[in-house]
């Protein structure tokens, strides 16, 4: 047990102690000893928040990951973090600041090291952008795993219904729009409309196009085209992984305004989920406990409303976000482990 903790966390464990020296060296350079003890506490929360946020994250990555090589498997523990955190966590919410404000590039990473407040006053005006973008893709990818011919396991009595619907074409997509379209109109003010619906669309778009990269690789076909099948996958989890880091960025300013010590806490939270999912993989823990697929995409369905719902002006606490899909994936392994047939007891011999 302690190998293998050793073997899929060990990385993680690198990656802690770094962020949390980082925190501490930034904090002690900023306002001493009991600011570096702050930051350093604050980034172990933030971490820990990360990991509340993306269990089921973590659960749906473990069910793309197990048909990817080891080598790419690999890749998206090393590769995936530097994106995840560099790209996802820090640079991408530069980019929306910048496009939504108006503001050059340059001057909005200025703003996020030098005046952090103001940047998250630019960053919370770009969340109806964030959650409309992050709550339409992952809508689809809740909406594409419960509407699905193939599926013919079901937990909840929801899954059998939408599995109906699968015999009509694109209903994933039509529904998607369809509430994005109803939110934007009835919902958002008049000024953010075009802004928002757009981000929506551009949501839907890297939905389908990621998918539909990954769905010129049969599986049959995966030894002849292991590299391109595993970049797809990658490209997947990594747009995946951005939509859920998108709502813990924002909610990352509720604790600290310093980008600084926001980018050390999530990355110990992105790097933690990224193990947990390797874990998951290796150990078989999807075939052991059936209903933990479904779980996690209730809790992706539940994060996507929400997401959607924030679109309006109205805020849903992260403690609540992350309840949910906890709560979700707890469900899911009690059933599962209920829902095991009774081995039959064997008179013991002496």
């Amino acid at each position: 047990m302690n190998d293998t903790i050793r073997k899929e966390f060990g990385f993680a464990g690198i990656i802690t102690v770094l962020a949390v020296g980082l925190a501490g060296w930034y904090g002690y350079t900023t306002g001493g000893m009991s600011r570096a003890l702050s930051d350093m506490f604050i980034v172990l929360v933030l971490g820990v928040m990360e990991i509340s946020l993306s269990f089921d994250n973590a659960v749906v990555n473990a069910s793309v990951l197990k048909n990817m090589s080891p080598e790419w498997q690999r890749r998206f523990l090393i590769w995936g973090i530097l994106i995840a955190v560099v790209g996802m966590r820090l640079l991408f919410p530069i980019l929306i600041v910048a496009m939504s404000s108006g503001l050059g590039l340059v001057e909005v990473g200025q703003l996020a090291l030098n005046q952090p407040e103001e940047y998250a006053h630019h960053l919370e005006q770009s969340g109806p952008i964030i959650s409309a973008f992050g709550g339409v893709f992952l809508l689809m990818v809740a909406l594409n795993y419960f509407i699905d011919t193939e599926k013919d396991e079901h937990w909840l009595m929801p899954e059998h219904r939408l599995a109906g619907l699968a015999r009509f074409e694109a209903v994933q997509g039509i529904i998607a729009l369809s509430a994005l379209l109803g939110i934007v109109h009835w919902g958002v003010a008049p000024a953010l409309q075009f802004t928002v619906l757009t981000a929506g669309l551009v949501g839907l778009i890297v939905y389908l196009f990621v998918n539909a990269l990954g769905g010129l690789f049969d599986v049959e076909d995966m030894a002849a085209k292991a590299g391109a099948a595993g970049l797809a996958s990658f490209l997947y989890l990594e747009v995946l992984d951005a939509s859920f880091s998108l709502d813990g960025v924002i909610g990352a300013f509720a604790i600290t305004k310093e980008i600084v010590i926001i980018a050390a806490g999530l990355a110990i939270g992105a790097v933690f989920v990224r193990s947990l999912t390797l874990l998951m993989v290796h150990q078989g823990t999807l075939a052991q406990y059936r209903y933990l697929e479904h779980g996690a995409h209730y809790g992706i369905l539940a994060l996507a409303i929400i997401m959607l719902y924030t679109i309006t002006g109205h805020h849903v606490p992260e403690l609540i976000t992350g309840l949910i899909g906890v709560a979700f994936i707890v469900a899911s392994v009690i059933a599962s482990i209920v829902s095991r047939p009774h081995k039959p007891e064997t008179d013991m011999q002496h």
